[in-house]
């Protein structure tokens, strides 16, 4: 279920899916306890809750030697999870980072009981896309002075290096797509339509969870979808945020923020796929067809039916500048008759697919609605047949009372 506004609580134990921690305590004695943090899976079917407590067992001393850390604080400093960390998690997180790169079996960090482990390593996945071989359960063993972390991997080391060269051919087949000198727009409007136009919404496909199943299986969910957005997007020199979040009566789902040319906009690429819409909806779509009200939108407009994570203070997206409907006449403040059935006639004879009228609140769409499906539609599609010489017209629109949005496809057979 979505939740509006929580209050955070100070969290000793992680939560991410499938935890394990054995806690050192004082004369050797440990508790081993296992829970299933919902968070790191970003949608509602795929969320899990279990708390469980297991017998106390020994856990004997051991040297304690740390590996010396090569990750600098400038390779981390952009990150905006890494941010909002503490100087000491900044230190964790950069040995964590460093261990799973070489997929060690066995990372030693500075780190107690008192430190909340479970969200660096939750940040540090959150800011990293890349890291497709985390698969987001840890072991733990909690000492006086430290800890050590045992990652679960999604695949071995060879495996990760073959899926590495498949995902590194999948990025450069998009990012050959685009003229370098692309503007910040240009890039985001473009790895918006690649997201939407290459990968399917699959609840069951496999690895949904990182980048592999989106840019390789080319099947994932949200997490899948937003990942490979940020992924894309850093690669072409766009900072990109991935965002935890609720969708309103269904649960858990991720989605980004983009900076623009210094201006932070929000985006949903899966919300923009029609395949989702389909299996969320019931109502077949158009192929082709991309919902533009998640590209470059604000708070505002997202917040209709997403709620944001409120544990960290995200960029506020308050710019409507690059709302695409805005961009290229299809938004509308006040309500024309004639000024839209001209702009449907135009669309009709420029053999267009669809013309979409998006109003500016939902005032000007109630008053345009009726006379927009009753009257302007009809004439609109007599205009079809006339013009194509049709002995009859067919035509389907669906209205977006929510985005206050009414899109019409058009049948020209």
């Amino acid at each position: 279920m979505a939740r509006r506004k929580r209050k955070r609580k100070k969290r000793i134990f992680p939560k991410i899916a499938g935890l394990v921690l054995v806690l050192a305590l004082a004369g050797g004695a440990a508790l081993s306890a296992q829970r299933f943090w919902p968070r790191f899976l970003q949608t509602a079917e795929e969320t899990a809750g279990q708390v469980s407590e297991q017998m106390l067992e020994q856990v004997s001393e051991q040297q304690t030697e740390f590996p010396e850390l090569t990750i600098q604080e400038e390779e981390t400093a952009n990150g905006f999870y890494y941010q909002q960390l503490t100087e000491r998690e900044q230190t964790i997180y950069r040995e964590i980072l460093q261990g799973v790169n070489s997929m060690e079996e066995t990372i030693r960090i500075h780190a107690t009981i008192e430190d909340d482990m479970g969200k660096i390593y939750e940040y540090l996945l959150y800011d990293r896309p890349e890291l497709f071989w985390c698969a987001g359960n840890t072991n733990l063993t909690i000492y006086d002075e430290y800890t050590d972390l045992i990652p679960g991997y999604t695949c071995s080391v060879q495996e990760k290096e073959e899926r590495q060269s498949q995902i590194d051919a999948a990025a450069q087949e998009c990012i050959s797509g685009i003229d370098s000198g692309a503007s910040d727009y240009e890039k985001v409007k473009y790895v918006f339509e690649y997201v939407v136009n290459t990968v399917e919404y699959d609840v069951n496909a496999p690895d949904n969870q990182n980048i592999y199943s989106s840019m390789v299986g080319k099947r994932s969910v949200c997490a899948g979808y937003s990942r490979m957005a940020q992924y894309l997007l850093e690669q072409m020199g766009i900072p990109c945020i991935y965002v935890i979040g609720d969708i309103e009566g269904q649960g858990a789902h991720a989605w980004n923020i983009v900076n623009c040319d210094g201006t932070y906009y929000q985006m949903d690429t899966t919300f923009g796929d029609p395949v989702f819409l389909q299996a969320e909806s019931g109502e077949n779509m158009p192929s082709g067809s991309i919902n533009y009200d998640y590209l470059c939108c604000t708070d505002a407009e997202i917040m209709v039916d997403h709620v944001q994570w409120d544990e960290v203070d995200y960029p506020e997206c308050n710019s409507d500048d690059l709302n695409y409907y805005r961009m290229n006449g299809m938004y509308y403040e006040s309500f024309d008759s004639y000024e839209l059935l001209q702009k449907m006639n135009d669309s009709v004879y420029a053999g267009e697919e669809s013309f979409v009228c998006k109003f500016s609140n939902a005032s000007v769409y109630g008053e345009a609605r009726d006379t927009v499906i009753n009257e302007l539609l009809p004439q609109a599609a007599q205009n079809l047949a006339s013009y194509y010489g049709l002995g009859s017209v067919s035509y389907t629109y669906a209205e977006d009372g929510e985005h206050n949005k009414i899109t019409v496809f058009w049948s020209y057979e």
